[in-house]
């Protein structure tokens, strides 16, 4: 695997792919992990070690992304924390087991990948009060239904 440099900034800049390998298997030990992890076994669906890797992301803007049958890739270049890793990949954890377990799932339909999204935005933790005091967003009610890109508003 190529590797990225870390910036000049040490730990806070950008990190190389090996750094971010470590920061994966520092997650893999995480109780939500072992859990998902657990439960995708029991479905038929066991994931090894190597399901999850550090990558060096060019032109992607998120900073992970699940791609069914090759696993859980981490962008090196993206993340900087811990934290950061960890979330990432108890939400990719809960795409894989949408993967794993829905019979029809087709991740070029629209509706279907929503659907995943959603459920791994509530599931991972990714809407937690705190994660959304720390993103700025100070609301305590009606954080979803906000304008659609279409101009339409989604349901109350």
């Amino acid at each position: 695997m190529a590797q990225e440099p870390s910036s000049p900034g040490g730990s806070l800049g950008v990190k190389s792919v090996d750094e971010v390998q470590a920061m994966i298997q520092k997650s893999l030990q995480l109780p939500k992990v072992k859990f998902l992890r657990q439960r995708m076994a029991e479905a038929g669906c066991a994931v090894k070690d190597n399901f999850f890797r550090a990558v060096v992301c060019q032109g992607r803007k998120g900073m992970a992304y699940f791609a069914p049958a090759h696993g859980i890739f981490v962008c090196s270049n993206h993340v900087t924390f811990q934290d950061e890793v960890n979330q990432l990949i108890i939400h990719e954890l809960i795409h894989a087991y949408d993967d794993c377990r829905a019979v029809n799932l087709h991740w070029n339909n629209c509706a279907h990948q929503a659907c995943s999204e959603i459920r791994a935005g509530h599931l991972s933790g990714d809407c937690h009060f705190m994660r959304e005091l720390l993103r700025g967003h100070f609301k305590l009610r009606g954080h979803e239904p906000q304008r659609s890109k279409m101009g339409g508003r989604a349901s109350q």
